[in-house]
């Protein structure tokens, strides 16, 4: 099965994608991405082979497919798990939820990241009142991994839960990657759209530690006039 996924995927390649897939993933030397090589499929394509096979993979191929040295496959893997994730009962939660931090080496870029984490980590630990994980996570040196304990508290925002977010965002406020600050920034701002007092208080507290990409990402869905004021330092 796993080489007649590779194949759907290889028919599905666009060469021009393929080309331009390593200098957006930064897979240059010294890059976030480096190393990391494309067959050029776009996720749309990789969610056709996803509907086709999810409910038939086996963890067993599944973890074949994550561990390729192939993006797509492995972000094409990482949806499929997402999908059984989705359609499973309690008790074959526990199992997709182990399968995850068992191949976290695997899940190695932002995309692969954001596409999962929070539809399995943060849905299963938000219902489990277990912040551990998340919480071990977000101390971890690895960048993907602290990433991963950053958007997985998408869940706990989108259930009006804000102290999470919160508590990873100042663990790793001064995290000196960009993408980090992205992340912080993109998960203040889906808090600030839920409650937009507690995003205030937020930034105020920790306006001048703050990474300006942060801040940026942060404010993006207020008024302009506020955005002004916030990025003179005025509340």
């Amino acid at each position: 099965m796993i080489e007649e996924i590779k194949e759907a995927l290889q028919m599905l390649s666009i060469p021009e994608k393929a080309s331009f897939y390593p200098r957006f993933f930064k897979t240059g030397k010294g890059e976030y991405g480096e190393g990391d090589e494309f067959i050029g499929v776009t996720v749309p394509d990789q969610r056709k082979i996803v509907k086709e096979y999810f409910e038939i993979i086996t963890l067993s191929d599944l973890k074949k497919l994550l561990s390729s040295k192939i993006h797509e496959h492995r972000h094409c893997a990482i949806l499929m798990l997402v999908a059984k994730f989705e359609k499973s009962n309690d008790n074959e939660k526990a199992d997709f939820v182990s399968f995850y931090l068992n191949n976290l080496i695997h899940i190695n870029s932002w995309d692969l990241v954001d596409s999962s984490c929070y539809k399995i980590l943060g849905r299963y630990f938000f219902h489990l009142n277990d912040d551990s994980i998340l919480e071990n996570l977000a101390k971890n040196d690895n960048l993907w991994q602290k990433r991963m304990a950053i958007v997985s508290t998408m869940y706990y925002i989108r259930k009006d839960k804000f102290d999470l977010t919160k508590d990873v965002v100042q663990l790793n406020l001064e995290h000196p990657h960009d993408l980090m600050h992205k992340a912080n920034g993109w998960m203040l701002r889906e808090m600030g759209k839920k409650n937009e007092r507690e995003l205030l208080e937020f930034l105020e507290k920790n306006y001048e530690k703050m990474p300006r990409t942060t801040l940026r990402y942060a404010i993006e869905k207020l008024d302009n006039e506020m955005r002004k004021e916030i990025l003179r330092g005025q509340f």
